[in-house]
């Protein structure tokens, strides 16, 4: 690992068109230092009180609680919006505490070459609104325009549109703790759990054994990615949620430590993000959060020329599903001629046979089965009806 952007950060109160002169700050502003940051902030100079902008610096400390960010500022790009600073660009060399998000509006982070190897400090998918001390009036509480941040992002040098970046996913370093939760409205089974609910977990880092599950069951543990992607060549700004043909919100479980994954290139630099991350997590997330962790992910980026890719691909290093296969599964199904209704039908299934064998809350084994159990298509050629099946492991609760 041989650069960082634990170091580095994007704060931004605005996003900056793509004609403004200058957004991209250089190289040598952007690289990483290895010298330490002092963490107490100058006294902020006149004229930029009021500054509500875009700022390119290095992190020197964090809240996460607070959603504070003490950083060097090292660049601040010529437009900016604000309703009584006179020029922002006075705070370039000064040591600042702001108030920001990760990735919301983004500029470019760092310019990295071909072969060289990034480390990512990701936060976690509540951008900190959830911690180790939460309870469910917090997933109610959470603001929905700060969720899902992303790390980045990172200007690849050399690549053009119709290139394919290769991601090399080398290692994960976990926090150890995580949360998995219901959020009212959102999930494959919403209408059926309307109330928040809130998991927390506390895993070993280090060995990654299975974690224990309070309402029962532990859970095999595979940290990935969940959020990984580059920019597409639409203009404009373009919600973090739905995955795209260049990547993003994939919610890929198998994009873990090994993996390697292809993304199409639509514009120069690729502008590259990750964020997201599980420790766990099944083929589906069908409650809508996995175990969501705070983690640091390593990554090697290479280039494929005119490679002319139209979606993602990825290859794996070996067996996918050996961490879950060793005692079998319990299977239930849906049929029907609407795979979405079908899903449904499987999971909901599902939910009711855990709930009924175990005394467990049915949103409890909802949130279950979301880091542990994987929805498939089981078929879909015979007309008119097709098959959704979920496994669920049943070394989990064995």
């Amino acid at each position: 690992m041989n650069k960082s952007l634990a170091s580095m950060l994007v704060l931004a109160g605005l996003s900056i068109p793509a004609s403004a002169e200058d957004p991209t700050p250089s190289p040598e502003k952007t690289r990483a230092e290895v010298a330490p940051l002092k963490t107490t902030p100058d006294e902020l100079p006149d004229g930029v009180r009021g500054f509500n902008g875009m700022l390119v610096g290095r992190l020197a400390a964090k809240d996460a609680e607070r959603g504070t960010f003490t950083v060097l500022v090292d660049a601040v790009p010529r437009v900016w919006r604000n309703s009584s600073a006179e020029d922002p660009r006075r705070l370039v060399g000064k040591t600042i505490t702001v108030t920001g998000v990760f990735g919301k509006f983004l500029d470019v982070l760092v310019v990295t070459r071909v072969g060289e190897t990034v480390e990512f400090e990701v936060i976690d998918a509540s951008n900190g609104q959830i911690g180790p001390d939460s309870t469910a009036a917090d997933v109610l509480a959470m603001d929905a325009e700060k969720v899902n941040p992303v790390t980045g992002p990172v200007r690849i040098d050399g690549a053009e549109p119709g290139d394919a970046l290769k991601v090399t996913i080398l290692a994960f370093e976990p926090s150890g703790w995580g949360w998995t939760a219901i959020i009212p409205e959102f999930g494959l089974l919403a209408d059926q759990f309307p109330d928040p609910a809130l998991n927390l977990w506390r895993y070993d880092a280090a060995s990654l054994a299975p974690a224990l599950y309070g309402p029962g069951g532990r859970v095999p543990l595979k940290p990935f990615c969940g959020t990984i992607g580059v920019a597409q060549a639409e203009a404009g700004t373009h919600s973090i949620f739905p995955p795209r043909r260049v990547g993003g919100n994939m919610d890929v479980r198998d994009l873990c430590a090994g993996t390697e994954l292809w993304l199409p290139v639509e514009v120069a630099g690729a502008l590259f993000s990750v964020g997201d991350t599980h420790a766990a997590q099944g083929d589906g997330e069908v409650c809508g959060t996995a175990i969501e962790s705070p983690m640091s992910v390593a990554l090697k980026f290479e280039l494929e020329k005119d490679a002319r890719l139209t979606a993602p691909r990825f290859r794996t290093p070996g067996p996918v599903t050996s961490n879950l296969d060793q005692k079998g599964y319990d299977v239930t199904t849906g049929i029907g001629a609407d795979l979405m209704r079908a899903a449904q039908d499987a999971v909901a299934a599902m939910v009711e046979l855990i709930a009924s064998r175990t005394g467990m809350a049915a949103g409890d084994a909802y949130m279950l089965c979301s880091v542990a159990g994987d929805l498939r298509i089981s078929e879909i050629v015979d007309a008119p009806n097709w098959v959704v099946s979920f496994y669920f492991p049943r070394m989990v609760l064995e």
